[in-house]
C-alpha cells in the first residue's frame, strides 16, 4: 500500500513558503491537484541550494548532496526527510528523469566552494542545469506531452541570472560572486565601481535577451505547462529596480512588496491561452 504523503507535501508547501516566496506565489495559480507535487519539486531545491548556507565546510556540504544522490539513484529510502518522501513520490507519479535531479545536484558544487565564475558561458550552463531544469520538470508535471526544452531554457537562465544579481550582497559577505571573470579581468568588484557597473549591466542585458526568447516561445503562451513559467515573470521587474538611482548592488537587497509580485503574477497567467 502506498505510503500517505500528505504531511510531506505540507512540509514542502511550508517550506516553500518561508523560504522561496516569489515560487511558493507562482505556485498558487497552478491546477490545485498538480501544485503540491510542483513545490515538492521547488522544495527539493530550496534544499539544495542551501547547503552551503548550513554546511560549515565544503566536504559536509558534498556528503549532503550525496545523500540526496543516494536517494535519487533508488540507493536509500528517504527516511524521515519530508522533502525526499514528497519528491519521489512525485518522480514516481509522474515518471520524472532522476538524472536531471542529479545533473542539478552536481551543477550546484560550484556553490561549495569561492572559485570565480570564469565566463558568461559558464554561468549559462549553470543556469541552464539549476533553475532550467526546474522550469522544465515543473512543466512535465503540468503536461508531460509539452516540448519545452528551449523555452525552459531561456527561462531558467534569466531567472538565475536576475536572482543571482539580486543576491549579490550576500554572495560577496560570504565571499563568493557569481559574476563572471571575463566581465571584470583584472578589476575589483568592491573597488572599482565603473567596472563592476559595466559588468553589471551586461548581465541585466543577457537576462533580458533570454526573457525576450521565452515571450517569443509559444510554449510559455500555451497550454497548461505555460503556467510553469510563471516565476520569470517578475524577473523584469526587479531588473528594473537595480536601475535606480542611489542603488548599491554590493548592499541593497532587491526586493517588491507582495502585492505586486501577486499582480505580476496574476496578469502573466491571464496571458495563457
Amino acid at each position: 500500500m502506498a505510503m500517505d504523503r500528505t504531511a510531506d507535501y505540507a512540509h514542502c508547501d511550508a517550506l516553500l513558503r518561508r523560504d522561496d516566496k516569489d515560487r511558493w506565489l507562482a505556485c498558487l495559480f497552478l491546477p490545485g491537484t498538480l501544485r503540491p507535487h510542483v513545490m515538492a519539486l521547488y522544495a527539493f531545491s530550496d534544499e539544495i541550494a542551501s547547503v552551503r548556507q548550513r554546511a560549515r565546510e565544503p566536504i559536509l556540504g558534498e556528503i549532503r548532496f550525496q545523500w540526496w544522490r543516494d536517494v535519487l539513484h533508488g540507493e536509500r529510502g528517504a527516511d524521515d526527510a519530508p522533502v525526499a518522501g514528497a519528491l519521489l513520490d512525485t518522480i514516481a507519479r509522474f515518471s520524472l528523469p532522476p538524472e536531471k535531479l542529479v545533473s542539478l545536484i552536481d551543477a550546484r558544487l560550484f556553490d561549495l566552494y569561492d572559485a570565480p565564475m570564469p565566463s558568461v558561458a559558464a554561468l549559462e550552463a549553470y543556469a541552464e542545469a539549476t533553475a532550467g531544469q526546474l522550469f522544465r520538470l515543473a512543466a512535465l508535471i503540468l503536461d508531460p506531452a509539452a516540448e519545452v526544452a528551449e523555452a525552459a531554457r531561456h527561462a531558467g537562465i534569466a531567472y538565475a541570472v536576475t536572482g543571482l544579481l539580486r543576491g549579490l550582497p550576500w554572495q560577496v559577505a560570504a565571499g563568493q560572486t557569481y559574476v563572471p571573470r571575463e566581465l571584470y579581468a583584472g578589476s575589483d568588484l568592491r573597488a572599482d565601481r565603473a567596472a563592476r557597473d559595466a559588468a553589471l549591466a551586461k548581465l541585466r542585458a543577457l537576462a533580458r535577451r533570454h526573457l525576450a526568447a521565452l515571450a517569443a516561445d509559444p510554449a510559455a503562451r500555451t497550454g497548461l505547462a505555460a503556467a510553469a513559467f510563471l516565476p520569470a515573470a517578475l524577473c523584469e521587474a526587479y531588473l528594473r529596480q537595480m536601475e535606480k538611482p542611489g542603488y548599491d548592488p554590493l548592499v541593497t537587497p532587491i526586493e517588491l512588496p507582495q502585492w505586486r509580485r501577486q499582480w505580476l503574477l496574476w496578469r502573466a497567467a491571464r496571458q495563457i491561452d
